[in-house]
């Protein structure tokens, strides 16, 4: 049965350039080999998923398997077997129009037995990077280590010495794909494959490279700066271009995927752009007014608290919340959000006084609650 590449990467038939891309970077994501070590089962699907990319991203291959199921074209068996179907149940072959169109269709189908030596899309690598609250609001610069292929500089990605002691390979001539013939029962197909000479490479290596062991590629240790931008937040995904997997054959390398871990402030709460504080006030202080120590970004600050402050008031400091991510001068806002504070336990000198507080005060000053009274007594 055939694979069915859009299944593999999840997206509909449809699925545009870039939803297809996109969709491939969350697979390979999801079943890269430096985050699950070990596991046989995401090993595979992660070349399942490449597989699937190196397809689907390519137009001609992408035409090619909607309409025929693969990305090389018609299989020339299954051509074949419907022609005798075909020609059983119509006493004979009229309806392909004789042996020449049908070897017309064969030339479209396999670019006219064109060589082709298809460069190869290197994969994304991901990894984690934990910052704390003020690194996320503020921005930073961070170097990550981590290992991935690159091309051999010692032979040039040639895999032989030096980057000279290899030939042009002559059964191929230097394109990785030779033309070969197949005997069916309607005559002779001209088809192309990979040159088994070369194995596709194009060259004859005479002495290997010693650096890369004639591969053209090494893993290596690689250390790669990454500007972390002002305003990134939790689980986003920084790209830095050009940073992953080495392409093969000439393709793009991959991109290094970097996924934000914020560590929570100890006082601080962020939403969106915004801060947010909850302040425990003494009831004296909401009471009397005063000022009183916040953390802000900007270090601490004083804040002033009103006469009469009641619990659940927002105090709002403009500006002061975290910069947009990617704009250079909006900033949100920090919220504060008082909450008065009675004590837990009175003396009874303490207790005298406030008793000698409320008889001062009287009932008129708490207007909630003798709303709620005359409500209450007219039930």
């Amino acid at each position: 049965m055939a694979k069915n590449y859009y299944e593999t990467l999840g997206v509909e038939k449809t699925a545009s350039d870039d939803e297809i891309k996109s969709a491939f970077r969350r697979q390979a994501k999801k079943y890269h080999p430096d985050v699950n070590q070990n596991n046989a089962d995401a090993a595979n699907k992660f070349k399942e998923v490449n597989e699937a990319y190196e397809c689907l991203s390519d137009s001609t291959k992408r035409a090619n398997y909607d309409q025929y199921g693969s990305a090389d074209g018609p299989n020339p068996n299954d051509f074949f077997r419907g022609a005798r179907g075909q020609g059983q149940g119509q006493g004979g072959f009229s309806g392909f129009g004789g042996f020449e169109d049908i070897f017309n269709i064969f030339g479209s189908a396999f670019g006219g037995g064109q060589a082709r030596n298809t460069a190869i899309h290197g994969s994304d690598i991901v990894v984690k990077l934990t910052l704390n609250f003020a690194e996320a609001a503020f921005g930073v610069s961070r170097t990550v280590t981590l290992m991935r292929t690159e091309l051999c500089k010692d032979c040039s990605g040639t895999g032989a010495k030096g980057g000279k002691e290899y030939t042009t390979c002559t059964q191929c001539g230097g394109s990785g794909q030779v033309r070969y013939q197949q005997d069916t029962i309607f005559g002779r197909v001209v088809n192309t494959g990979v040159c088994k000479s070369c194995s596709g490479t194009g060259k004859i290596i005479k002495e290997k490279c010693a650096v890369c062991g004639g591969k053209g590629y090494k893993r290596v240790q690689a250390s790669v700066a990454v500007n972390i931008p002002a305003g990134i937040d939790n689980d986003q995904v920084l790209t830095v271009r050009g940073e992953g997997e080495s392409g093969i054959r000439g393709g793009p390398n991959g991109d290094l995927q970097v996924e934000i871990s914020v560590k929570p402030h100890l006082l601080l709460k962020r939403e969106g752009f915004d801060i947010k504080l909850d302040l425990p006030v003494p009831f004296t202080t909401a009471m009397l007014g005063g000022k009183i120590k916040i953390p802000s970004l900007d270090g601490k600050l004083e804040l002033t608290i009103p006469e009469n402050t009641q619990t659940g008031t927002i105090l709002r400091l403009r500006g002061k919340g975290i910069k947009h991510l990617n704009k250079s001068s909006t900033y949100g806002d920090m919220y504060v959000n008082v909450i008065v504070e009675l004590p837990k336990h009175l003396d009874k000198k303490g207790k005298e006084a406030f008793s000698k507080l409320q008889e001062e005060l009287g009932a008129g000053s708490f207007e909630k609650n003798k709303k709620y009274l005359d409500t209450l007594n007219s039930l």
